[in-house]
């Protein structure tokens, strides 16, 4: 599974809304890559295309898997 911070959420999103055709088909692009069963994948592709704007604000909002790293406390590296 690729990790897409939120400032490529929020790229994305914004595609979504102003070019609704090209943000599918990223959005299309971003479900067949990510960590979905095969059922799980029709699904999300049903409901963004089904879906034309809310659709798409879904999958962003729950359709991805979480990242599960550790926390990082203020004032620490990172790494």
């Amino acid at each position: 599974m690729y990790n897409r911070g939120c400032i490529v959420n929020s790229l994305v999103f914004l595609i979504i809304v102003f070019l609704p055709g090209v943000g599918h088909i990223i959005e299309t692009i971003m479900i067949l890559e990510d960590d979905h069963t095969a059922t799980g994948k029709a699904l999300w592709l049903v409901v963004i295309w089904a879906l034309p704007f809310l659709g798409p604000f879904l999958y962003l909002m729950f359709g991805q898997h979480p990242v599960n790293r550790g926390r990082v406390m203020f004032g620490q590296a990172g790494y």
